[in-house]
């Protein structure tokens, strides 16, 4: 046997690495925190789209280091809502960081300035609508007392509006408010007059007049000017109404509507000849 025979046998194993390039798990990483990302960005949107302008300041100012007071509350619905036991001159009140106008020290001490503005404008709204309310119900009452009053109360009707307590005086076939074609009142029209300003007289509230014609057929139509006889119509309203003692400070408005406002449907009826008084909302 040769020398070769008794030769060691070496056997050479090559490793294989797997995983190596695209196999290996880097991209996971990677493609987690891609997901990540936008589900925050889609919460984000959402976020936006679900909450108030007020809310979303107020979560601003929760992630905002360098205000730690905010004087605007984020308006808060919880059992606060947004109001605070502070004074005014610490944190903001009732969400709005509105304060009473004149504050009192002791008031600040006890944090009692703050303010409901919307709170107060629907009281006092509430409030002018029950006071025009009362004065509806008082001139209805007046215009029952007698069997004449029933007989004036024909030529009533009232309404709230927005502006304030409407009354509407108007003619009916045969009793009119003015002579024809003139400003001149009737005895019916300062019969009206007189009841509807002893209860305006009961309020405070400023006053508007308006006037109002019937159309005219367009031969009789240039005799009188409807423009002018309106304004005169309601000039002359304006005076009685004084004369019944109400202050001419509170005559706020006086207009003549001339044919362009009717009441009824047809242009040419006689409720179309009307004086409207207005106890106004606004107290001046």
């Amino acid at each position: 046997m040769s020398a070769k025979s008794n030769a060691p046998v070496i056997i050479k194993r090559k490793k294989v690495v797997g995983g190596g390039g695209h196999h290996g798990g880097a991209w996971k990483v990677a493609y987690a925190d891609f997901v990540t990302a936008m589900m925050a960005f889609f919460l984000l949107m959402w976020l936006l789209n679900a909450t108030t302008e007020k809310q979303r300041k107020g979560i601003a100012d929760y992630f905002n280091p360098t205000i730690p007071i905010n004087r605007i509350s984020g308006g808060g619905e919880g059992s606060f809502g947004g109001t605070n036991i502070f004074s005014e001159r610490v944190l903001a009140h009732n969400g709005t960081g509105a304060s009473a106008r004149f504050p009192t020290e002791e008031f600040q001490a006890r944090g009692a300035t703050g303010t409901d503005s919307t709170r107060e404008e629907a009281a006092a709204a509430a409030q002018a609508e029950t006071a025009l309310r009362e004065i509806e119900e008082t001139l209805n009452a007046r215009g029952g007392e007698s069997m004449a009053s029933r007989g004036l109360m024909r030529h009533i009707v009232t309404r709230v509006t927005d502006e304030g307590l409407i009354v509407e005086l108007f003619d009916l076939p045969g009793r009119a408010l003015f002579e024809p074609d003139g400003d001149t009142p009737t005895p019916l029209m300062e019969a009206l007059v007189q009841l509807v300003g002893e209860v305006f007289a009961l309020a405070v509230n400023p006053i508007a007049v308006q006037a109002h014609l019937r159309a005219r057929p367009l031969v009789a139509a240039e005799s009188v000017a409807a423009w002018e006889l309106s304004s005169r119509r309601a000039h002359r309203s304006r005076q009685m109404l004084e004369a019944t003692g109400l202050p001419p400070q509170r005559i706020q408005r006086v207009t003549g509507y001339a044919d362009r406002k009717p009441a009824a449907r047809d242009p040419m009826a006689v409720r179309n000849n009307r004086v409207e008084l207005i106890l106004l909302r606004e107290v001046r």
